[in-house]
């Protein structure tokens, strides 16, 4: 019968998961690249029928229950809870992750520089709205690395405490979630009153009190089941490939996962082609590069720096030259991190 089959097979995966915490918990296992490497394989062994994304999310719960045994990873992330940074944080590092909730990007990084934290997750750039400059300069000024990435598509749905869109009489979101709205709301609640909040996990937790008559809020799937609220509407974003890029950032490099990204802090040389002179190398290399951003250097005016994102580990035969030679010919140069790039 399959019941019983279905049985047996439940109580040897639990015997194998136990197995393996029991084996990572006495190795004291408890790195993010080890665990790149196991999810790549299974997104490469995957055959079906389940998705690659559920099994991802059922393998990166049993990676974290097993690192749990020993001391869950305290990471610092933009609260409070229920944000897209909430759910990077969770995504990344599992639900038993211990999250510091803070309230700006800088809090992030300084709450790692302290100590409070042992990782900090920062968004760094989304699909529609562009770089996350602040992110960026706390980068130039920090000597915390970049050892991880997680990307999160911004799902945003209609949440409320009301069960009828007749019933809402005002929306609440951080502006450029209501900007990214713009259209669905004008569409499906034409004349109703948006009010800006300082986040969509704020406007979630607003719309959640009892006295919240008609109050809905604008915000994502964490934030409804933190808040225990009603999806009235899900995807009423008008752009439906809305992703946001986040960095993890802590004080040590990422060993080689066989899948990275290397991020470098460049500056260029004031003469016609110096920015050109400086990417040569990747070009003769052969090393791809996936992203160029530049941003003011503070140090004089009106000279910049580039951030520059390229596929490889900075000790791979490949582009550890590439780096050697650019410190002869730039007149700055940082290997900001090299991590597994986002799955």
């Amino acid at each position: 019968m399959s019941r019983d089959r279905i049985d047996a097979i439940d109580q040897e995966l639990q015997r194998l998961i136990s197995e393996r915490a029991t084996l990572v918990h006495a190795d004291g296992v408890h790195l993010t690249e080890q665990d790149a490497r196991a999810l790549a394989a299974v997104l490469a062994e995957n055959t079906g029928p389940l998705d690659d994304a559920s099994m991802l999310r059922i393998f990166r719960e049993i990676l974290d229950a097993g690192h749990a045994l020993s001391a869950p990873y305290s990471v610092a992330y933009l609260g409070p809870e229920g944000t897209y940074s909430h759910a990077a944080t969770q995504r990344h590092f599992g639900q038993a992750v211990d999250g510091r909730p803070q309230p700006g990007i800088a809090e992030i990084f300084r709450a790692v520089e302290g100590g409070q934290a042992r990782f900090g997750v920062a968004p760094v750039e989304n699909s529609t709205e562009g770089t996350v400059n602040q992110t960026l300069d706390l980068l130039m000024g920090t000597s915390l690395r970049i050892c991880g990435e997680v990307r999160v598509r911004i799902e945003h749905r209609l949440l409320s405490r009301e069960r009828a869109l007749g019933d809402i009489s005002s929306v609440h979101a951080h502006p450029q979630a209501l900007a990214q709205c713009r259209h669905w709301l004008e569409a499906c609640l034409p004349g109703v009153k948006q009010v800006s909040e300082s986040s969509n996990a704020e406007a979630a937790r607003l719309a959640a009190l009892p006295e919240a008559a008609g109050v809905a809020a604008i915000a994502g799937e964490a934030a409804a089941v933190l808040y225990a609220l009603e999806t009235l509407e899900s995807g009423i974003e008008d752009i439906k490939t809305n992703t946001t890029r986040f960095i993890v950032v802590g004080d040590h490099d990422a060993a080689p996962s066989g899948r990275d990204t290397t991020s470098l802090l460049i500056g260029a040389p004031h003469r016609p082609g110096g920015l050109l002179h400086m990417l040569e190398p990747f070009e003769v290399a052969g090393v791809s590069m996936t992203r160029i951003e530049s941003r003011p250097s503070r140090d004089s005016l009106w000279d910049y720096v580039f951030f520059i994102d390229v596929e490889g580990h900075q000790t791979d035969s490949t582009l550890a030259p590439v780096i050697a030679e650019l410190r002869h010919l730039a007149p700055r140069l940082r290997v900001l991190g090299s991590y597994p790039a986002a799955l």
